[in-house]
């Protein structure tokens, strides 16, 4: 990327690399497409070795190696030319951010490994998306032409090397565009970060409490569905299961926190939002033709965020209520259940006590929608 403050390093280097956008891609000379590539991504040639980049940045060869696995990659131990002026420029962005007392090198580097960590999902999910798509574009093609897709072409996980290759190209192609985007993302969610950290030092002046609604969206039998399924169909059944969460629960101004295959993370401000997710990811799921029932556990209560999750005893209590929800259902604990119940929309039942492995005694409601003429508790 042009002017991009990320850094190459020595496994910067795709196994396929760009290939001409025509149906019948040229041959592949690995030793000259493979860096040419690596350089259309990085933004600039790779001209530099590691002591070149150390000098130039004005840093010791140590502070330069703490940069760079912060951010990730491997330390490199050759003199090989591994290195664009984009390093340079990283190297000393961050150099003088603590020379100038701004931040202390710690918090330097353990922002650069959050950094480093979503630029590596984003990456690896991002080169995914698209070598699916040319999977997908090529077994087409090759049904109109009348050719049958390549053994295990509906089974396989890793791309072919043809797909890598059209891949590679795509990704220098949209690099550059892409760019800002990433940049603008990044300020969008650190003001909503920030805004909601000024809300919880002075909850008075917000209108709001130091609480958090917490839930858990829950694939049933998605363990069977892992010995039933190819690799490759399961992948697509777990995207299409983000996407569809993802959807619901900003649309109700929710945070999705993380997903884990079968399970997501959500947590909003209020009670009423949350409930909402929950409800409408229920309702979604179900109509889907792929996706299994879903199951949700919902807690509300303090919770504790760091590295851009969150825990405590609330994030446990909303969690092990998943695990106990039947399919298509959702459990509520019984703060959140005294909230809703003043609410319109919602309608809840109490069911039997239960000990919670690891949370304790636990009395949940089970979260309906309420009818026209109904609502409250019963």
């Amino acid at each position: 990327m042009k002017e991009a403050g990320g850094a190459g390093g020595s496994d910067a280097r795709p196994d396929g690399a760009a290939a001409e956008s025509a149906p019948a891609p040229k041959p592949f000379d690995a030793e000259v497409d493979a860096k040419d590539v690596t350089e259309r991504l990085l933004g600039r040639p790779l001209e530099l070795r590691r002591r070149d980049v150390t000098r130039d940045a004005g840093v010791s060869l140590l502070s330069a190696q703490k940069f760079w696995r912060a951010l990730g990659f491997p330390v490199v131990y050759t003199d090989d030319e591994l290195f664009t002026a984009s390093d340079v420029d990283a190297l000393r962005t961050v150099a003088g951010i603590v020379r100038e007392g701004s931040v202390d090198e710690s918090l330097a580097l353990a922002m650069t490994r959050a950094v480093a960590r979503s630029a590596d999902r984003l990456a690896v999910w991002q080169a995914q998306l698209v070598a699916e798509a040319v999977e997908t574009e090529m077994s087409l093609a090759r049904s109109a032409d009348g050719a049958e897709a390549g053994a295990g072409a509906e089974t396989r996980v890793v791309p072919s090397f043809e797909t890598a290759t059209e891949t590679a190209h795509r990704m220098a192609e949209l690099a550059d565009r892409f760019e800002p985007l990433l940049v603008y993302a990044w300020r969008r969610h650190l003001s909503a970060a920030i805004s909601r950290m000024l809300a919880d030092a002075d909850p008075e002046s917000y209108g709001l409490v130091k609480m958090r609604s917490v839930g858990f969206a829950d694939l049933v039998n998605f363990t069977s569905l892992v010995r039933k399924m190819s690799e490759r169909d399961l992948a697509r059944l777990v995207h299409r299961f983000e996407r569809l969460s993802a959807d619901v629960i900003t649309a109700h101004g929710g945070r999705l926190i993380k997903t884990v295959g079968d399970e997501v993370l959500f947590t909003t401000v209020q009670a009423a939002p949350a409930a909402a997710i929950a409800l409408d990811l229920i309702d979604t799921i179900s109509q889907d033709d792929v996706l299994p029932e879903v199951r949700c556990g919902m807690a509300r209560g303090p919770i504790v965020s760091s590295l851009g999750d969150v825990f405590g005893t609330t994030v446990n209590r909303a969690s092990r209520l998943t695990a106990v929800a039947q399919a298509g259902t959702v459990l509520v604990d019984a703060t959140m259940a005294r909230e809703l119940a003043t609410l319109s929309g919602f309608r809840l039942n109490g069911q039997r006590r239960r000990i919670l492995r690891g949370v304790g005694p636990v009395s949940p409601s089970l979260l309906r929608r309420a009818s026209a003429q109904g609502r409250g508790a019963t």
